[in-house]
C-alpha cells in the first residue's frame, strides 16, 4: 500500500517499536508477494530494506526478542526474493502472535467519526491521493511509486483498517509516505476507517451487528465472505456505536468459550481469549465502568489478569478464576442473567391457581355461612368486600410498575425477590398446613357469625381482608416474577385465571370433588420452587451492587431456577429446600394431634 504524504504531515514522533515492528511486518506481509512477482528491483529493495529493519528491532527490544528467530526467518527469505506465499503467511501469523504478547490494540476505543476523517482525507491527503482516492491528486504525478487508489481491488484486497493505521503512524521507510504523527491516536483511526468508505456506495439501512474489532481487522473481501458483498457498503459506512451492556456480553461470552478451551486442554487459546475480551470490550469502556463502579472496574482488571496468569501456569485455580470473572462482569453489567420467559409463565400461571383457589375456598365458606343463617340477601356484601380487595391489588401491582419502571435498580429487585420468597417460604410451609388451613377455616366462619350480628360492613371487612390478604401476595409474588419477563408474567396470570374459573366451575356446578391432599403437595412444591428462584435472584442482585460479597465456586448454572455459581446464593437456596422438608414433616405430625383428628377439611 501507498499513502504518500500530503501538505499536513510531519516528522516521525516517538512510538512504540513493538508497534512499529507489527507495521513492518504487515506492510511486509502485503505487499512483498507484489514485489517478488513484479522482479522489480526498487520494489525488493524496498522490501529487503523493511525486513533488516525488522529483524534489528527484533534483537534490540526486549519486549519481542522472544520471536527475533522468527523475523530472522523472514530476512532471510526477503533478501533472496524467495517464498513470497510463506513470507507473507509468517508475517500474518506473526503479527497475531505480536499483537497478543505485548497487548497492542487493534482496533479503536471507541467508534470513529467518519466525518472527522473525510476532514483529514481533505486537508492532508487530498494534494496526492485525489479528493475522491484515485490516486489522482495534485502532486501524484511527480510521486514514484503512484499514490494509492483506494478504489483498486489489488490495493484493497488485503488492506485492513488496523494495516492503515499502522501505515498512517509510522510511515513507509523508503517512500514518499511518510509518518503522520501529529495526529492523535482518535484521527488516525477515522482517516483510517473514512479510506475503506471512499469506493462504497451509499447506505440507507442499519448493517448487522459487527464489532470494531472486526471491522478493524478484516478486509472486504474477508467481510465479503463472511457476510455478503452487499452488506459491505453498510459496515464501512455505519459503524457499530460503542455500548457498554453489549460490550460487556460479549466480553463475558468470550470467558464462557475461554472456559470450553481450558477444559479441552487448549490453555494458550483461552489466554489468547481472555487477552482479546479484556483489550477490545473491556478496556473501551472502562471509562463508563470507572464512573459507574470504581471498585468493580479495579476487580476487573485483577481478575483478567489473575485468570490470565493462572492459565498461563495451567494452574487448576483457572477455573474458578474464569468463575469470578463472569461473576463480576454481570455485576458490572447491572443486569443479572434472566430466567426464562416458560418459566416464569409457569411459576406465573401456577401462583394464580394456588392462591386464587385459596381466596375462592375462602370466599366459599363466607357465603356458606350467610346462607345457613339465611341471611342471603347480606351475600352482596361479601361479594363486595371481595370484588374491592381485587380492585385494590390489582392497584398495588400497576403502582408496583410504575414505581420500579421509574426507578428499578438491583438493590430494589434483589429486595423486592426476597420479600417475595420469604411470603412464598411462609404459605409453602405455613398457610398450605391442613391443620393450619383447618383452624383458620374455623375462624373464619366464627367470625363471619359474628360479622352477621353487628351489620354488613363487618361483613364487608372480613371478606376485603380475607380477600386482600391472598390478592396482595399475588401481586408481590408476581411483581417479583415480572422483573425478569413482564409479558410472561401477564400471560401466565390470564391462563391462571382461566384456569382458575375452569376450577371453580367444576368444582360449585358440577359437583367435581378436588383430590386436595394432592393439591397441597402440589402447591407446596410450586411455591417452594418460585421461592428457591427468587431468593437465587434476589441474593444475585445484592452481590451485584455490592451489598453482600461474590463468593463464586464451580457450581453449574441453571438460570431458569435462578441458581448461580456463588456460595452464599447456593447454601441459602439448599436451606430453604431443608427448611421446606422439614415443615413438611411438621406438618404431617401435627395432623395426628387428637385435636385435630375429627376437624373438617376444607373441599374434602
Amino acid at each position: 500500500m501507498r499513502l504518500p504524504p500530503g501538505t499536513g504531515s510531519s516528522p516521525s514522533a516517538p512510538a512504540s517499536e513493538e508497534q512499529r515492528l507489527v507495521a513492518i511486518l504487515q506492510y511486509l506481509g502485503s505487499d512483498y508477494p507484489a514485489a517478488v512477482a513484479s522482479g522489480d528491483s526498487a520494489e525488493l529493495a524496498e522490501q529487503r530494506s523493511l525486513s533488516a529493519e525488522a529483524a534489528a528491532t527484533a534483537m534490540q527490544v526486549p519486549a519481542v526478542a522472544a520471536f527475533a528467530s522468527r523475523v530472522a526467518s523472514i530476512d532471510s527469505r526477503v533478501r533472496l526474493g524467495a517464498d513470497a506465499a510463506g513470507v507473507s503467511a509468517d508475517c500474518s501469523s506473526l503479527v497475531d502472535d505480536l499483537v497478543m504478547a505485548t497487548g497492542i490494540r487493534r482496533a479503536p476505543a471507541a467508534p470513529p467519526d467518519l466525518t472527522e476523517g473525510a476532514r483529514i482525507f481533505s486537508q492532508t491527503c487530498a494534494s496526492c491521493h485525489g479528493p475522491t482516492g484515485h490516486g489522482d491528486g495534485p502532486a501524484a504525478a511527480a510521486l514514484k511509486p503512484r499514490p494509492a487508489d483506494f478504489h483498486s481491488t489489488e490495493v484493497m484486497t488485503d488492506l485492513t483498517p488496523f494495516k492503515a493505521f499502522n501505515v498512517i503512524r509510522f510511515g513507509v521507510k523508503g517512500t514518499s509516505m511518510a509518518s503522520f504523527a501529529t495526529l492523535d491516536e482518535a484521527q488516525r483511526w477515522s482517516l483510517a476507517f473514512y479510506l475503506f468508505t471512499l469506493r462504497q456506495p451509499g447506505c440507507d439501512r442499519t448493517p448487522r451487528p459487527v464489532s470494531l474489532d472486526e471491522l478493524a481487522t478484516r478486509s472486504d473481501s474477508d467481510l465479503a465472505k463472511a457476510y455478503g458483498a452487499a452488506e459491505i457498503a453498510c459496515l464501512r459506512r455505519s459503524l457499530p456505536k460503542l455500548e457498554a451492556p453489549a460490550l460487556l456480553e460479549a466480553a463475558r461470552a468470550a470467558i464462557v468459550d475461554a472456559q470450553r478451551r481450558a477444559a479441552s486442554g487448549d490453555a494458550n487459546g483461552a489466554e489468547k481469549i481472555v487477552l482479546d475480551a479484556y483489550l477490545t470490550d473491556i478496556e473501551p469502556i472502562e471509562p463508563w465502568l470507572r464512573a459507574r463502579d470504581p471498585e468493580v472496574t479495579s476487580q476487573l482488571e485483577a481478575s483478567f489478569t489473575a485468570t490470565r496468569s493462572a492459565l498461563q501456569q495451567r494452574s487448576p485455580q483457572a477455573r474458578e478464576d474464569s468463575v469470578r470473572l463472569i461473576a463480576l462482569l454481570d455485576r458490572a453489567s447491572g443486569a443479572r442473567p434472566r430466567a426464562t420467559a416458560v418459566s416464569i409463565f409457569w411459576f406465573s400461571l401456577l401462583v394464580i391457581v394456588r392462591e386464587g383457589f385459596e381466596a375462592a375456598v375462602i370466599i366459599a365458606a363466607l357465603l356458606a355461612v350467610v346462607k345457613k343463617r339465611k341471611q342471603r340477601a347480606r351475600a352482596r356484601f361479601v361479594h363486595a368486600g371481595w370484588l374491592s380487595a381485587l380492585g385494590v391489588g390489582a392497584g398495588v401491582f400497576l403502582l408496583g410498575r410504575k414505581l420500579l419502571a421509574g426507578a428499578m435498580n438491583e438493590r430494589m429487585e434483589g429486595f423486592l425477590a426476597l420479600v417475595a420468597a420469604a411470603m412464598l417460604l411462609h404459605a409453602a410451609l405455613w398457610l398450605n398446613a391442613r391443620a393450619t388451613t383447618r383452624r383458620s377455616m374455623g375462624e373464619l366462619r366464627s367470625h363471619t357469625q359474628g360479622a352477621l350480628d353487628r351489620g354488613a360492613f363487618a361483613l364487608f371487612g372480613i371478606a376485603f381482608l380475607a380477600m386482600f390478604r391472598e390478592t396482595f401476595e399475588t401481586a408481590v409474588f408476581l411483581e417479583a416474577l415480572s422483573i425478569d419477563a413482564p409479558t410472561a408474567v401477564v400471560w401466565g396470570a390470564l391462563c391462571g385465571v382461566v384456569s382458575l374459573l375452569g376450577l371453580v366451575v367444576a368444582v360449585s356446578r358440577l359437583g367435581l370433588r378436588l383430590p386436595m391432599t394432592m393439591l397441597f403437595k402440589i402447591s407446596t412444591v410450586v411455591l417452594v420452587t418460585t421461592a428457591v428462584v427468587l431468593l437465587g435472584q434476589g441474593i444475585h442482585s445484592f452481590e451485584e451492587v455490592g451489598i453482600l460479597p461474590s463468593r463464586p465456586m464451580p457450581f453449574p448454572r441453571i438460570e431458569f431456577l435462578g441458581i448461580y455459581p456463588d456460595r452464599i446464593g447456593v447454601i441459602a437456596q439448599l436451606a430453604v429446600v431443608a427448611a421446606a422438608l422439614v415443615g413438611t414433616m411438621v406438618g404431617r405430625r401435627s395432623l395426628r394431634r387428637p385435636d385435630l383428628r375429627g376437624a373438617a377439611d376444607p373441599g374434602e
